[in-house]
């Protein structure tokens, strides 16, 4: 009798965990789809199991299209928050730069994003990004200045960049080369671990937020 009670026990309590599972969405561009890697390699996939095995597990959903700029992200982000999303990811804007769109507009779409989350009860990690100096100061303070700037507004939880495990952006480009794929741009898989280890912490604190 004892071992039957117990195993009922044991099975009400993973039913339990179960249906107390966090579901995270992430949102972004071809970073987070994980452009030229195998889908187990990708940053999603590295991502969830690097909090199964941090013991703070969570189904990470892959919201990330290739190209996708802030504007792509918030054309998609209602569809994005479906009833079973506690928290969202959302890295954008690297496109954005690439096509040297302004940053009243990405910073307007980002707000956007952010905004419904936030209404939908969302809570929300905004990993930002540095713009290069070839824009411009005045492009590069604004492009830079946004992503703290709606994180604070919007109580949501912060990163400054989304290669933070690869020493900021003094680092010596030679010194990631390795860490890159081919073309120069996309983290090879030895790239993307790096990345989750940076990344991972900071989500843990948004699952503890949703709890």
């Amino acid at each position: 009798m004892g071992k039957v009670l117990a195993t009922i026990v044991m099975v009400l309590w993973g039913a339990t965990a179960w249906a107390e599972e966090v579901v995270i969405a992430a949102l972004g561009d071809s970073l987070t789809q994980g452009y030229g890697l195998p889908i187990e390699q990708g940053f999603v996939p590295q991502l969830e199991a690097w909090l199964a095995d941090a013991g703070t597990p969570a189904r990470v959903i892959n919201a990330g299209v290739s190209g996708d700029t802030t504007a792509g992200g918030l054309s998609r982000i209602g569809w994005t928050l479906t009833p079973e999303v506690d928290a969202l990811i959302v890295t954008l804007g690297g496109n954005d730069l690439l096509r040297g769109l302004p940053p009243e507009a990405s910073r307007a779409n980002l707000e956007g994003i952010v905004a419904q989350a936030r209404a939908a009860g969302v809570s929300v990690l905004l990993i930002g990004m540095q713009a290069p100096g070839n824009y411009g100061p005045q492009y590069k303070e604004a492009f830079d200045a946004m992503y703290p700037e709606i994180a604070a507004a919007y109580d949501t939880l912060y990163l400054d960049s989304f290669f933070a495990g690869w020493g900021g952006t003094d680092t010596d480009p030679s010194a990631v080369r390795e860490l890159l794929q081919s073309d120069g741009i996309h983290p090879n898989a030895v790239g993307v671990k790096q990345i989750v280890g940076s990344v991972g912490p900071v989500v843990q604190t948004l699952i503890a937020r949703t709890r």
